[in-house]
Formats: structure tokens, C-alpha cells, sequence
């Protein structure tokens, strides 16, 4: 039999935004003043969760989670593409870029994971305040954290290793801006039938697994709010999930744009844009939407920002 190992091709050529030459200077400008504040917002809300006090709690820690793994999604794409349109360098080696696949796949099924535990926290948190501080102990924030993590890791394996196993006999070009599993596939010198249905069953089970546990959760909280008698009850309840709401909404309904609507002329083309949301906007957005607006945390940046000046008269 022959060895599916072998291949003709050592490196890949990533087309990125191809149609779009004439913007490239202000499309370089404009992604990597994003990078930069996604970089800058995440790391603000890790460094104050750690440093205040009042933000030592399990809605805090699961949102430093997100804001780690922001960091490291946005930096698995964005370096590349910024080296495509600054210095058109568009290679990318075989290994690489399958890491890169590896490493983007992980980090999106353990976002889902990590939404799906925000929303159970968010859940015990309004339904059942008074056992919300002993049910959600440290050691629990920690198990649940990791399980999120170890799960979006392992599941990424066998998609990942299913792909690297095709033949790729040529041609090379990756019409997207990231090594993604579509346009990977469509390059594979062989039937890639059975590829695409167990990249359905692992990745669409982990996907849709944790949005049914999120719909399934907000319609328990939402039965929950709706039987606080005050008005004024029932805004505050709200208030506490709808950043959280939002991010899911963003961030699911992106995703199921490219991965699961069905594909037309030109799809690849909206694909990319729509992948630019979710791999890009959307890290960018989350520490805006889901912290950064927080009463709390804008009272711990206030506090952080007082210690500066006697930070500094020490050091001097």
C-alpha cells in the first residue's frame, strides 16, 4: 500500500486578501492596530484580575481564562497575515502550517468550552445566589478551566492528524489568510470524504454540544429573571449575562457563517472576511464588552492607575 505520508509538497502559498493589493498599506495599518489593542486590552484584564482584590472571584477568573486564550487565538493567525501584506512574504512550511491549524482548531473548541462554563457560572450566580460562593470554589473555577482546555486540545487531534496524513500533490495555494481545514482539504491529491465527515463529527459534536449547553442554560436563567417581581430585579439579573450573551452571539454566529452555511459562488472570498470577525474583531471586542464596561473593573483600573505614581517614587 502507498504510504499517504508521502507528499510532493514541503511549504504551502497563503493568498491571504489577494483582491484587496491596492489597500494593502492601510489593511496592514488597520490589523495590526487591532493586534495591538487586543494584545494591550486581554493583558490589561489578566493584570487587574490578579492584582485587585474585588475581582478575586469565579466570573473574573474564567474571564482571564478568555482573555489568555484571545491573546494566544488572534497571535496564531494575525503574524502571518501581517507578513503577507507588509513584506508579501506568503510562504509557509508544511509543518507550520499544520501547527497552525492544530493550534487554531484547540483554541476555538476550548473557547466554546470556556463560554459554556461562563454561562453555568452565570447561571448559579442568578438562580442560586446564596450557594453560589461554595459551589463555585477555587478548586472547582480550576477544574473546570482545565477541563476546557485539556478537552478543545485533544479534540483538535484527530482532525488535524486526519489532514496532515493526505497526500498534497500540488497545486500549493491556500486561498485564505490562515491555515484552515477547508481550504486545506480542497488541495489534497485524494478523496477527502471521509475527512469531512469525522471534521463534522468531532468538531460540529464539541461546537454544538456547548451551544445546546448555553441555549439550555439561558432558558433557565430567563425563566428565573422573568419571575423577579421588580422591574428593577430584573434588570440587574439581565445585566449580569448580557456581555456574555453577546460574546456567544458573536462569536457562534461568525463561526456557523463560515463553517456551517452552505457555500455558494464566491464563498471563499466571504468566508475570509467572516473568519476576520472571530479570529480578529472578536478578541479584540470581548475585554470591551465583557469587562472593561464592568463598574468593577473600571474601579480596580482606577485604583491600579492610582498606585502608579507611588510605584514609581519607589523605584526611584
Amino acid at each position: 500500500m502507498e504510504d499517504v505520508n508521502q507528499t510532493r509538497v514541503n511549504h504551502f502559498i497563503i493568498l491571504g486578501f489577494s483582491n484587496l493589493q491596492n489597500f494593502r498599506v492601510y489593511l496592514s495599518l488597520a490589523i495590526l492596530l487591532v493586534y495591538i489593542l487586543t494584545i494591550s486590552g486581554n493583558f490589561l484584564i489578566i493584570l487587574l484580575a490578579r492584582m485587585d482584590p474585588s475581582l478575586d472571584t469565579p466570573m473574573y477568573f474564567f474571564i482571564s481564562n478568555l482573555s489568555f486564550l484571545e491573546i494566544w487565538y488572534i497571535s496564531t493567525t494575525v503574524p502571518k497575515l501581517l507578513a503577507i501584506l507588509m513584506s508579501r512574504s506568503q510562504i509557509i512550511s508544511f509543518k507550520a502550517c499544520f501547527v497552525q491549524l492544530y493550534i487554531f482548531h484547540s483554541l476555538g473548541l476550548t473557547e466554546c468550552s470556556l463560554l459554556a462554563v461562563m454561562a453555568l457560572d452565570r447561571y448559579l450566580a442568578i438562580c442560586n445566589p446564596l450557594r453560589y460562593t461554595i459551589i463555585m470554589s477555587g478548586r472547582l473555577c480550576v477544574r473546570l478551566a482545565a477541563l476546557c482546555w485539556t478537552a478543545g486540545f485533544l479534540a483538535a487531534i484527530i482532525p488535524t492528524t486526519m489532514a496532515v496524513r493526505l497526500p498534497f500533490c500540488g497545486p500549493n495555494y491556500i486561498n485564505h489568510y490562515f491555515c484552515d481545514l477547508s481550504p486545506l482539504l480542497s488541495l489534497a491529491c485524494t478523496n477527502t470524504f471521509l475527512n469531512g465527515v469525522v471534521n463534522g463529527s468531532v468538531i460540529g459534536f464539541a461546537t454544538m454540544f456547548n451551544f445546546l449547553i448555553i441555549i439550555i442554560i439561558y432558558v433557565h436563567i430567563i425563566s428565573a429573571v422573568l419571575k423577579i417581581k421588580t422591574a428593577e430585579g430584573r434588570g440587574k439579573a439581565f445585566s449580569t449575562c448580557s456581555s456574555h450573551l453577546t460574546v456567544v452571539v458573536l462569536f457562534y454566529g461568525t463561526a456557523f457563517t463560515v463553517y456551517v452555511s452552505p457555500k455558494g459562488n464566491h464563498s471563499m472570498e466571504y468566508d475570509k472576511l467572516f473568519a476576520l470577525v472571530y479570529t480578529i474583531l472578536t478578541p479584540m471586542l470581548n475585554p470591551i464588552i465583557y469587562s472593561l464596561r464592568n463598574k468593577e473593573v473600571k474601579e480596580a483600573l482606577i485604583r491600579a492607575t492610582r498606585k502608579i505614581p507611588s510605584y514609581i517614587s519607589q523605584r526611584n
